[in-house]
């Protein structure tokens, strides 16, 4: 990846939903200007949803996402939509299609309202055939009639909040230094940064910040020739120790893990939560969460390092169970803690939405650097 990618999770994702035949693939690739899904009549040709990245006039870096028809009786038909309301857990915004399914198109209106996500109604008029519901923007997706009014549409929709998050929050000014300490192990991408790393250099550049990279083992060399008093020291949560040890009192210190929680999550949440892992013991349930896939190192923050943690404070004992991608459970009632990775393949709205869950269950949530400074006790010593 290089510095300029927008990666899909700093994407507006805007999310298609309609029943089978409404018109969400035209409407996919009118916006798309390009044949991105599959157009056909056959009921059920959107199985899974379909994800692509744009560039969308006047909005910029977009994710379009087609899902399957929310009236699908096939035999899958029940994974489908299940997948779909999946789907709506990372979206920016909803394109709600209306056609003549009056009753499920309503139902799902009522769905969005409760999860709080800005939707737009669009009656795809095959033919120019008006479709008449109040509020709706009328396209013909096949003639690409209403593409820009659709266009203005989203422009009007967009959450306030979307282009004005900042990763750094406040924490540079133009002209600071910062200082990145960043290990080299087995986890680490030969050849590149992982995707924290990359987004970090960028928006201190932005912020017209000098920034200076090193690794735990060059750190004291590296102060050194700074004269030891960087503006902000940033680092991977698995070192956090080790750099509170060995840099000045007087400096700020982060993680790019705490960083990502700020960015994506309820950081104020996370950190109250921390508190709940002085209370586990060996009968506590721990899930820990992780965005990624990957096959698991022997180094693993979240799979190993973590659990050997908890395990040396509550216990062996101790059930720690582990999802990875977007298995993340409905209800999470039987846990005591939720522990998430930076959430860095994942858009804000998914790890709001995985909030949203652990506050209503009641069930505290925190984040891996947050876990890790608590852990270490250094957790007031830490900057977000």
């Amino acid at each position: 990846m290089s510095l300029n990618d927008t990666p899909q999770s700093e994407r507006l994702t805007i999310v298609v939903i309609g029943a089978c035949n409404s018109g969400k693939s035209s409407v996919i690739n009118m916006l798309a200007d390009q044949e991105v899904s599959l157009v056909s009549n056959i009921a059920g040709t959107t199985t899974d949803p379909v994800k692509k990245a744009i560039e969308l006039p006047e909005v910029g870096a977009t994710l379009l996402v087609d899902t399957a028809g929310f009236d699908d009786e096939s035999i899958l038909g029940k994974e489908r939509i299940a997948l779909t309301k999946k789907a709506l857990s990372s979206a920016d915004l909803v394109l709600l299609l209306i056609g003549e399914n009056n009753k499920l198109e309503y139902e799902w209106e009522v769905e969005l309202i409760s999860l709080s996500k800005p939707y737009i109604k669009v009656a795809n008029n095959k033919g120019l055939r008006q479709i008449d519901c109040d509020g709706a923007i009328n396209v013909d997706a096949l003639h690409k009639i209403g593409r820009m009014e659709l266009i203005e549409a989203i422009l009007r929709k967009i959450p306030s909040d979307f282009a004005s998050q900042d990763l750094l929050r406040g924490l540079v000014k133009e002209g600071d230094t910062v200082l990145l300490v960043m290990p080299q192990d087995k986890q680490a991408p030969k050849g590149r940064l992982i995707l924290p790393q990359v987004q970090t250099i960028r928006t201190l550049l932005d912020h017209g910040c000098m920034a200076i990279s090193t690794i735990p083992q060059k750190l004291t060399e590296t102060l050194n020739k700074i004269n030891g008093k960087p503006d902000l020291v940033i680092t991977d949560s698995q070192v956090f120790d080790f750099v509170e040890n060995n840099i000045p009192t007087e400096c700020r210190l982060t993680s790019f893990s705490v960083l990502m929680a700020a960015y994506k999550g309820d950081i104020d949440y996370f950190v109250e939560s921390a508190k709940k892992i002085k209370e586990l013991n060996g009968n506590s349930r721990v899930l820990i969460a992780e965005a990624c896939t990957h096959t698991p190192a022997t180094e693993d923050i979240g799979r190993v390092k973590i659990p050997a943690m908890l395990r040396k404070l509550a216990g062996e004992s101790i059930k720690i169970d582990i999802v990875s991608g977007k298995d993340f459970p409905g209800n999470v009632k039987d846990y005591d803690l939720v522990i998430h990775c930076g959430g860095c393949m994942f858009n804000r709205q998914m790890i709001l939405s995985r909030v949203g869950i652990c506050k209503r269950d009641g069930v505290s949530m925190t984040n891996y650097g947050i876990t890790i400074a608590f852990l270490k006790g250094i957790l007031n010593r830490v900057v977000y």
